[in-house]
């Protein structure tokens, strides 16, 4: 039976590996070129915070549950799925490069390009690459819960369903007000965080965790919403790092945000001031070399964004301590997520 987190994160791992070693052995049958998909997903599942297995096992500890294989085994699903989600996300922002060396996207368009491939087709090949690999990676993850023997298992489905249900309205969103294809309000925005961020990143492990534990539905309901309003701190967090942060700390680079048009709070926050005024036109420039990516941010701080970005990321990350503290949560689970909300806030990757 596993009870520490440090061994649960360690199963969750072995876990994983087992899983990837069955699926690149089976796909070298498939040709060279299935195996190495699958060699590059098993990279791309490497390394990383496994902040959805730390949350789930939390919860499920923390609620006094002892299905902890079963937690074990639903964490490894929410990492699957974590994955698919950035494989996902990368094609849709076309980013070769996560977390300092290229992505598997970025793998295959080198291949090409080694092959003498014009730079469309090895974009093209890139592309299908990715999105092969978080379409196996979501089957994986309900795989995985499927084999689940516990009765939350038809839940647990359905939590994942939710999840990708949620976060494809985000990207799609994320997508739309990029491109000008929907409307830049403040609501879109904290709709599009909320979706493509909260719900899978933290609200559904937490969930998941108390669905093992049996908690019962006024814990799940409380986590749902506490959840969330990680969630958000989180992604305000990393609006402010996708542009001011630290490029090394990220392992990609930051001006990606910048050139790809995200409209976050941070852009809504300087829409129509001066500063902002006079280098809009740079804003979401493909060719966006280094020096006006510094102009952009000069004014972003000029027009007074960052500071009012900063100012509310403190404060919801206040409001989410408070609603912890007045949860009916147990002691032991409010005194781990008081400081996870503050190192969301504060964090520098």
């Amino acid at each position: 039976m596993i009870t520490d987190e440090r061994q649960a994160l360690a199963a969750v791992d072995a876990a994983l590996d087992g899983l990837l070693a069955e699926r690149i052995s089976r796909a070298s049958t498939a040709g060279p070129s299935y195996r190495r998909l699958w060699e590059r997903i098993g990279l791309a599942c490497s390394g990383g915070k496994r902040i959805r297995p730390r949350l789930l096992l939390l919860a499920h500890n923390a609620l006094g549950g002892d299905a902890h294989d079963d937690a074990v085994a639903a964490s490894l699903a929410f990492e699957l799925l974590h994955t698919a989600f950035l494989l996902h996300d990368d094609v849709l922002d076309g980013d070769l490069v996560r977390r300092g060396r290229p992505n598997l996207q970025g793998a295959f368009v080198g291949d090409a390009l080694d092959r003498g491939l014009a730079s469309d087709a090895a974009t093209a090949w890139g592309d299908a690459s990715g999105v092969l690999a978080g379409d196996l990676l979501i089957s994986a993850a309900h795989s995985v819960i499927a084999r689940i023997p516990s009765e939350a298992r038809t839940a647990l489905h359905e939590l994942i369903d939710q999840c990708l249900f949620s976060t494809a309205a985000g990207e799609l969103a994320d997508v739309g007000l990029a491109l000008g294809a929907v409307d830049v309000t403040i609501p879109e925005i904290t709709g599009m965080m909320h979706d493509k961020t909260a719900v899978y990143s933290f609200s559904a492990p937490l969930r998941a965790g108390a669905l093992l534990a049996g908690s019962g539905a006024q814990a799940e309901t409380e986590l749902a919403e506490i959840g969330t309003m990680l969630g958000f701190v989180y992604q305000l967090r990393d609006d402010l790092l996708g542009v001011f942060g630290s490029a090394a700390a990220l392992g990609k680079p930051i001006d990606g945000d910048l050139r790809e048009g995200k409209q976050t709070l941070l852009i809504a926050y300087a829409d129509g001031s001066e500063p902002w005024k006079d280098v809009r036109h740079l804003f979401g420039r493909r060719s966006l070399d280094a020096d006006a990516a510094d102009r952009l941010r000069r004014a972003l701080t000029e027009s007074g964004a960052r500071a009012r970005v900063e100012l509310h990321l403190s404060r919801q990350c206040e409001k989410t301590c408070e609603r912890i503290e007045q949860s009916g949560l147990p002691e032991q689970l409010k005194a781990e997520l008081i400081p996870l909300a503050r190192r969301c806030a504060e964090r520098e990757s």
